[in-house]
C-alpha cells in the first residue's frame, strides 16, 4: 500500500473587498484581503492547515499590508466589513509619486527640469 502526500504553501482570496483610500498613495482603490497558509495534503486533499497569515493588497498602488490574525479571523467568518487604517502594518509598498509640469501636468522624468511638450521649468 502507498500514499501520496504533500506540503504546499497556499494563498486564497477571502470574500473581503473594501473601496478606500489608500494609506500609501492618497488614491481611491480597493482593499483586497489573502489567506495565506501551509497545508498537509494527503491524496491531494488537504487535510491539516497551520501557519496561517492575512494580508490586505491595495490595488490602487499594489502595497501589501499584514493584519493581526484576530482580525483576518473575523474577516474571513464575514463579522467585520471594514478596516481601519491603523491596523494595516505595511510589509511591502513601491508607490512613488510621479512628477508633473505644473504649467501642461505632462508626467516627467526624473531628470527633467524643463517640460519636454511645453518648455516650462519645474
Amino acid at each position: 500500500m502507498f500514499f501520496i502526500f504533500g506540503i504546499n504553501t497556499k494563498q486564497e482570496k477571502l470574500d473581503f473587498d473594501e473601496l478606500k483610500i489608500c494609506k500609501v498613495c492618497g488614491s481611491y482603490g480597493r482593499y483586497e484581503v489573502y489567506l495565506e497558509y501551509t497545508a498537509l495534503s494527503l491524496f491531494f486533499i488537504p487535510v491539516f492547515k497551520w501557519g496561517k497569515k492575512y494580508f490586505v493588497k491595495s490595488n490602487c498602488c499594489g502595497s501589501v499590508f499584514s493584519i493581526s490574525d484576530e482580525i483576518g479571523r473575523d474577516i474571513e467568518w464575514g463579522r467585520i466589513s471594514s478596516i481601519r487604517d491603523e491596523d494595516l502594518i505595511p510589509i511591502r509598498t513601491h508607490y512613488r509619486k510621479k512628477r508633473s509640469c505644473s504649467n501642461c501636468g505632462y508626467e516627467l522624468d526624473e531628470g527633467h527640469i524643463y517640460c519636454p511638450k511645453c518648455g516650462v521649468k519645474n
